[in-house]
C-alpha cells in the first residue's frame, strides 16, 4: 500500500510536494502530448500508420461517444473535453503496466477527484446553458408529471443523486478499479518472485502458474484501463445529455 503514497522527491511538506506518483502522471502527460503533437505536425491528406490510429481514436470517441449520447446538434461544444477526459484518462491508466512506471496514478483519489470535477462543471454548465439556473434546477429537482405530494421524497432523492452521487461514483469507480488492479499484479508477480528465487522442492513449479496468472492480468488490466477511460467519459457524455434535456 505504500506504494500508492510515495516518499518525496522534492518539496516536502508544502503543496508543490513531489513524489514518484507526481513523476508518473508527468511522463503519462507529456507522453501523450508528444504522441499528438507529432502526429498533428505530420499530418498527411492520405493518413500513415500513426496518423489512422490517432484519427480512429480521435473519430471513437466524437461518433461513439459524443455525438451518439449528445447528438451531433449538441455534441460539437463538448467534444474538446471529452476527447481531452477520454485519452487523458487512458494515458494515466496505462502506467500501471508500464515498466519502470508500473502504477496507474488514477489509483490514489486526486486525479480521479480532479477529472470528476471537470465532469460536474460541464454537466452543471450544460444544464444552466439549456434551462437558465432556477430552471435547470426545476427541471431537476422537480420533473414535471409527478403528483406534488411525491416531491417531498424525490427531490430530496434527485438532490442527493445529481450533485453528490455523480461525482462521488465517478471518483470511487475509477480510482477503484485501478488500485484494485495494481494490487492483485503486485500480488501474482510477488508471489512468482517467490516462488521461484526461495520456495524450495514442488512448490517452485507453481511459479509457472502465477506467472501465467501475472501475464493474464497485464492483458486485462490494459483492457480495463481502456475500459474505465470509456466508461468515465461515456458518462460525463449522458450526464451532459440528461442536464440538458428535460425528464
Amino acid at each position: 500500500m505504500g506504494e500508492f503514497f510515495p516518499a518525496p522527491i522534492f518539496f516536502e511538506g508544502t503543496v508543490f510536494e513531489f513524489n514518484r506518483m507526481t513523476l508518473v502522471r508527468l511522463v503519462a502527460t507529456a507522453a501523450l502530448v508528444a504522441i499528438f503533437w507529432v502526429v498533428t505536425n505530420r499530418a498527411r491528406l492520405v493518413p500513415g500508420r500513426a496518423q489512422n490510429i490517432a484519427e480512429m481514436g480521435l473519430d471513437f470517441v466524437r461518433v461513439n461517444i459524443a455525438e451518439e449520447i449528445l447528438g451531433k446538434q449538441h455534441a460539437r461544444p463538448f467534444i474538446p473535453l471529452l476527447t481531452t477526459m477520454f485519452f487523458a484518462i487512458f494515458a494515466l491508466n496505462i502506467t500501471g503496466v508500464i515498466p519502470f512506471l508500473n502504477i496507474a496514478s488514477t489509483s490514489v483519489v486526486a486525479v480521479p477527484l480532479l477529472l470528476a470535477v471537470a465532469s460536474f462543471v460541464a454537466f452543471i454548465y450544460a444544464g444552466i446553458k439549456a434551462h437558465g439556473a432556477f430552471g435547470y434546477l426545476r427541471t431537476t429537482l422537480f420533473p414535471s408529471g409527478v403528483p406534488w405530494p411525491i416531491y417531498i421524497i424525490l427531490a430530496p432523492i434527485e438532490l442527493l443523486s445529481t450533485f453528490v452521487l455523480r461525482p462521488a461514483t465517478l471518483t470511487i469507480r475509477l480510482m477503484a478499479n485501478m488500485l484494485a488492479g495494481h494490487l492483485l499484479l503486485v500480488l501474482f508477480f510477488g508471489m512468482t518472485h517467490w516462488l521461484f528465487l526461495e520456495a524450495g522442492g514442488a512448490l517452485k513449479g507453481v511459479g509457472v502458474i502465477t506467472l501465467g496468472a501475472a501475464i493474464a492480468f497485464t492483458v486485462f488490466e490494459i483492457f480495463i484501463s481502456a475500459l474505465q477511460a470509456y466508461i468515465f467519459t461515456l458518462l460525463t457524455a449522458v450526464y451532459i445529455n440528461l442536464s440538458q434535456e428535460a425528464h
